[in-house]
């Protein structure tokens, strides 16, 4: 069998206003205090391959227009949804209001499998990823309704924040949109 790659113009992207007004995954991912311009562009790229409803942006976490972000993000910044707040914990404090379910994805005691992790029907989700050293805030896991990690077989501890992003937002695409 041959496979032959697909031309840019054979992928039917959509534009980023057809996106705007697509539906989207019941699912905000929250960067809390990422340092690197880079992991927050691939980020977005990765929240527009799966139709992330929106990114919050929070504390030392760059915001677009930004030419580092956009080095990775490759115009995705442009069509997600964001919003930016000073302090992780009032963009928590914002979904929770907004009826969001709130996770950290922590290496935490008590913390979810990822893969044994069920989202409830009609359920909406807030998923917050941290600094790349020092990960998500205690208090901003203490404000959360729990831990998600992805359980890890090597001699590392930890992976890198946009890769993190990257398992764990495929997993809830997977998870939420509706088998056709």
């Amino acid at each position: 069998m041959r496979h032959r790659k697909l031309k840019l113009e054979e992928l039917n992207r959509i534009s980023i206003e057809e996106f705007q007004s697509a539906e989207k995954i019941p699912l905000v991912v929250v960067l809390d205090n990422v340092r690197s311009q880079h992991n927050i562009g691939s980020i977005f790229r990765t929240s527009d391959a799966f139709r992330v409803e929106e990114i919050l942006l929070c504390g030392i976490t760059s915001t677009p227009p930004n030419v580092e972000i956009h080095k990775t993000a490759l115009g995705a910044e442009d069509a997600v949804k964001w919003r930016y707040y000073g302090e992780t914990l009032d963009a928590v404090e914002a979904l929770k209001k907004e009826g969001y379910h709130v996770f950290s994805i922590e290496q935490a005691e008590n913390s979810i499998p990822l893969e044994i992790f069920q989202p409830g029907p009609g359920q909406k989700y807030g998923v917050i990823f941290g600094h790349e050293v020092h990960g998500v805030q205690q208090e901003v896991v203490n404000a959360s309704h729990g831990c998600i990690e992805i359980p890890q077989h090597g001699t590392k501890h930890s992976l890198n924040v946009s890769v993190t992003a990257g398992i764990v937002i495929w997993d809830f695409f997977k998870l939420l949109t509706p088998n056709e």
